[in-house]
């Protein structure tokens, strides 16, 4: 009898595929969207140059004076050019500080990230509880902001602190610990940035705004101090190149002193969440293992 020989057409005939599964989420923490001015100082002689220009040829057009030397201002835009060459300074400054305002909030938005950072924060710690970290992750990708990138990476350390079995329980929890403050660190100077150029204005603009109070106040008094009748054409450009000065030298650090405050703020929020989460994590490792 001859040997049966095998079905070759079976032998080759491929496996079935395997049913595709849902792609994990993956192993590299999450970055947050934070964007924001790298180079501030060509902010700050773009807003110069622009009120430069301004001041020239806006608070300077003759149409604003009734003579032609340009001593006697008919409206308010010649008055304000008769507050001297600080005018232009201090309009720079207020310039820059309202261009790093608007830069900060773009920045500061992004890092707040999609929803309610509470919210995201209590999802999370509910997962934590229930040990789900894969779905807290994926609560993470969804936030795209800065507590989402610390969060991330801090799970990821804790999915590998669960796994290790050389480390001590304490060496676990300092090694988490650390891994958060990391991520902390790397995240928070792109919040602050630009913050201590605001705080710098602050006191910049009142002091250059002073500077230009003291000129036009030398020039009044040094009206007054000619012999015979004081020349009143000088003494009111010496007084309303005072008072421009101040009020500019007002309005800039007014503006920069609320914008620093208020992102400040937004930041310590963040800041809080944070550590609200942070905390959570490494308790809810010391109490699961």
């Amino acid at each position: 009898m001859e040997a049966q020989k095998p079905n070759t057409q079976q032998a080759t005939r491929p496996a079935a595929a395997a049913p595709a599964k849902k792609a994990p989420v993956g192993k590299e923490p999450q970055k947050s969207n934070v964007r924001g001015i790298k180079n501030a100082i060509w902010v700050i002689v773009g807003c110069i140059a622009i009120a430069v220009i301004v001041f020239i040829f806006v608070f300077g057009n003759p149409a604003n004076f009734e003579d032609a030397a340009k001593k006697m201002p008919k409206n308010l835009l010649g008055t304000i050019y008769s507050g001297g060459f600080i005018v232009p300074i201090l309009q720079g400054l207020f310039l820059t500080v309202i261009a790093l305002a608007v830069e900060r909030f773009i920045a500061i938005s992004s890092a707040m990230g999609k929803g309610n950072n509470t919210k995201f924060v209590a999802r999370v710690k509910k997962l934590l509880g229930e040990g789900q970290i894969e779905e807290a992750r994926k609560e993470c990708a969804k936030q795209k902001g800065t507590v989402g990138a610390v969060v991330d990476a801090a799970l990821i350390k804790y999915t590998e602190m669960h796994n290790s079995t050389e480390l001590t329980k304490e060496q676990k929890l300092t090694t988490l610990q650390q891994t958060i403050e990391e991520a902390t660190a790397l995240e928070m100077p792109a919040l602050q940035e630009n913050l201590p150029i605001l705080a710098t204005l602050t006191t910049l603009g009142t002091l250059i705004g002073l500077l230009g109070t003291v000129i036009g106040m030398i020039k009044s008094f040094q009206a007054l101090a000619q012999s015979g009748a004081p020349d009143s054409t000088e003494l009111s450009k010496g007084i309303s190149e005072a008072l421009v000065n101040t009020a500019f030298g007002i309005l800039t650090a007014a503006f920069a002193v609320i914008s620093y405050n208020y992102y400040t703020n937004k930041i310590d929020k963040v800041t809080y969440a944070i550590d609200e989460v942070g905390f959570s994590i490494v308790q809810t490792f010391a109490a699961t293992h």
